[in-house]
């Protein structure tokens, strides 16, 4: 039996307590390539990182944690309005922004290696990131992407978020039968659930209270395991099926996440703000750093534990990386847009619980030191994620995890 490597040991460290089946889907997916096994161990990534280096002594706003090409997508709003932004904080914490900087350009460097760039494009589009960040920096005034102004990728993105009617999201999860609907059991998307955890959700969801809806609302109608994400497959998560505004065409799918520690809280070993709990970390940085947060995103108890509510939202709404193979105009176009998304975040959290004022960052942004800095570390960590990323694929495919 070959012997496992100090880099499956990580990831199987990291992972421990995930539910079993999720799990082993999980170790299938990053197993892919070394950009689907950068997405899944934001943990291992970080870990290569020094917190000596200069660049994490950098102005400190919020953070999105675990910024990537496959963290930004369209989604409605509270006000019913799509809007393009960032769309995962599980990692959100207080921190350095070149955290999120160094590894979005680590993702762009493997992914374009992924689709067949070159070296020197992948370098290219992750400076048209930076010059696009610190020009919107600069500019000091947070804006998002416009649905009617908004053009090529995300235009089409956007259009498609708008056209997508209610029912057509509800008959993708879900099937009718006499009327009445019950959640899709696919084995892709959801997974099912055991009698007895259908009827704690039953009873959380019949008691559950948001401020401004309707207690009808949240009458529990369906449940099961939601199977989504790289890094956050294996944590507890489910999917709502509940009455909303009316049986059959009126219901709402709900998205419930457990909501894990940071690990970039973890990494820096800073200390943050008074968090009431993790659920609450997230979901007020979230608020905070979108234009526009998702519908009923809220903190929740279940069962003595912090999770995070809120419409659940379609992953066919995030860019589709696989679409930009030989098309080096609309990678870049893509990865510009998504350094204004994340300059406009980070100046939305400026003067929040002890983040940078907008001119102390700008001041740093302004500098050339940083940026020369952050795109040689990027580079050097994308290297290290590959040399990983083959170590753990031969421990994959030699059958020593499923062994552990």
């Amino acid at each position: 039996m070959r012997r496992i490597s100090k880099i499956s040991r990580q990831i199987l460290a990291q992972n421990s307590g995930r539910d079993p089946d999720r799990l082993k889907l999980k170790l299938a997916l990053i197993r892919h390539d070394p950009f689907a096994f950068f997405r899944g161990t934001n943990p291992l990534f970080l870990s290569s990182l020094s917190r000596m280096h200069f660049l994490f002594r950098a102005p400190s706003t919020y953070v999105c944690g675990d910024l990537h090409l496959e963290n930004f997508g369209a989604y409605k709003g509270d006000n019913r309005l799509c809007y393009f932004d960032i769309n995962d904080f599980d990692e959100a914490c207080l921190a350095p922004f070149t955290i999120d900087i160094v590894r979005f350009m680590a993702g762009v460097d493997l992914a374009a290696r992924e689709l067949g760039f070159s070296r020197a494009q992948g370098r290219k589009f992750v400076k048209r990131f930076r010059v696009e960040y610190v020009r919107s920096i600069g500019s000091g005034k947070p804006r998002w992407i416009e649905r009617s102004l908004a053009q090529g990728v995300f235009r089409d993105l956007l259009r498609r978020a708008m056209r997508r009617s209610r029912r057509a999201l509800l008959n993708r999860y879900t099937k009718t039968k006499n009327g009445s609907r019950r959640l899709r059991i696919d084995g892709k998307r959801v997974l099912a659930i055991g009698a007895l955890d259908k009827e704690r959700l039953r009873e959380f969801s019949n008691r559950l209270r948001v401020p401004s809806t309707d207690r009808r609302f949240f009458r529990f109608i369906d449940a099961g395991r939601r199977v989504a994400g790289n890094g956050s497959l294996g944590l507890e998560r489910f999917v709502l099926l509940v009455r909303g505004r009316g049986s059959p065409d009126q219901n709402f799918v709900l998205d419930l996440k457990f909501a894990a520690p940071s690990a970039v809280v973890h990494w820096l070993r800073r200390s943050q703000p008074g968090w009431q709990d993790e659920a609450v970390r997230v979901t007020r940085i979230q608020r905070t750093m979108q234009a526009i947060a998702p519908a009923l995103l809220h903190a929740v108890v279940y069962r003595g534990q912090h999770f995070i509510l809120k419409e659940l939202q379609p992953s066919i709404d995030r860019l589709d990386t696989a679409q930009w193979r030989k098309k080096p105009r609309r990678f870049e176009q893509a990865v510009a847009g998504m350094g204004r998304v994340a300059a406009w975040a980070h100046l939305r959290s400026c003067g929040h619980d002890g983040t940078a004022s907008v001119e102390d960052l700008q001041a740093y942004v302004s500098g050339k030191r940083w940026a020369r800095a952050a795109e040689r570390l990027s580079a050097s960590s994308a290297d290290d994620i590959r040399h990983a990323w083959r170590t753990y694929a031969k421990d994959y495919d030699a059958g020593a995890l499923a062994a552990t």
